[in-house]
């Protein structure tokens, strides 16, 4: 097979835009320091506790609006230690990601340069993320000698179906890159560019081994009744374009087009909720208890037994939950 065209890692829109959106918040924390020597202390520690902790209050908000959705749900059994527990997890990890390896790391690791042995994994993000989401996962995929190709899908707030050619470019290179067919590994709205993707040609599910998808709203979210955007709205439950693409899966594939997918999913997701809509009819999926919508990706569970699925082409060792 010809060597495809390397990924870009030259610009990412999306990078920009949050590089200015940290440097603001570190003038803003400037301006603070200069009111607290004007003698303004008080007005110097409201602007850096809404700096520093604003987003906790947002995403306590977050927390507060999918207990209330998911009180009809199996996840109304969930105690609330485990949404605090969550909660926590996010406030921490949410800066790491769109503060730091978002805007400013997002370069390092390129896509694998040479072909290895066993199947590469296609890693998608999810919205408002672009490929410096995965680095943990890039520097995992390195130590075990798995070939990866990522993608950065832009514009951020356009279709979900513009994205089909960027996964097939990733698609693509992964087949180059590794002797088996290809595995994908998708985050949030990244499972739904995939499907899309696998919707788009009735060749393209052959292509790849299994596709493991985190935190998705397969069904859509409860919270994307308030997005503007396109994809935005795209991921609202029983939506247009999500009844759409579910019927173009069953016209390609039959009553059960999900068997190859693998669907994480939390109870205490504070972006894709009510709980079940991050799951497939058929399909593997695997509850986490008391995580969060980034931190889910990153969970010692779902990491290892991720891997371990790339590593034993899909036999992992956890337990079967159909839905």
């Amino acid at each position: 097979m010809r060597e495809p065209t390397p990924h870009p890692t030259s610009r990412s829109a999306l990078a920009d835009l949050q590089r200015l959106l940290v440097f603001g918040g570190v003038l803003t924390l400037l301006g603070a320091g200069l009111l607290w020597a004007g003698g303004h202390l008080a007005w110097a520690l409201v602007v850096a506790v809404v700096v520093l902790f604003g987003h906790a209050w947002a995403l306590g908000l977050e927390f507060a609006l999918a207990a209330w959705v998911n009180r009809r749900e199996a996840a109304a059994t969930t105690k609330p230690s485990a949404w605090v527990r969550a909660w926590w997890r996010e406030v921490r990890v949410a800066p790491q990601v769109f503060a730091w390896r978002q805007p400013f790391r997002w370069q390092t690791l390129p896509d694998s340069a040479a072909p290895q042995k066993g199947a590469a994994v296609v890693l998608v993000h999810g919205f408002v993320c672009n490929r410096g989401f995965w680095l943990p996962w890039l520097r995992a995929l390195r130590e075990r000698g798995t070939a990866y190709a990522t993608v950065n899908l832009e514009p951020v707030f356009g279709s979900i179906d513009a994205y089909v050619p960027q996964v097939e470019a990733a698609v693509r290179r992964a087949e180059w890159l590794g002797e088996d067919k290809p595995v994908l590994v998708c985050h949030s709205m990244g499972g739904l560019a995939a499907r899309a993707w696998l919707a788009a040609d009735p060749g393209h599910p052959a292509r790849v081994q299994r596709v493991i998808t985190i935190g998705s709203p397969h069904r859509g979210t409860w919270i994307g009744r308030f997005s503007r955007v396109v994809n935005g709205r795209q991921m609202r439950v029983d939506c247009d374009w999500l009844c759409q693409l579910a019927a173009r899966e069953r016209e390609l594939r039959g009553e059960s087009p999900y068997e190859r997918f693998v669907c994480w999913y939390a109870d205490t997701d504070n972006i894709v909720f009510p709980a079940p809509t991050a799951t497939l009819p058929g399909a593997d999926n695997r509850l986490v208890p008391a995580a969060a919508h980034v931190d889910l990706a990153f969970h010692p569970r779902v990491m290892g037994e991720s891997l371990a699925m790339l590593a034993s082409a899909g036999n992992s060792p956890s337990e079967r939950t159909v839905s």
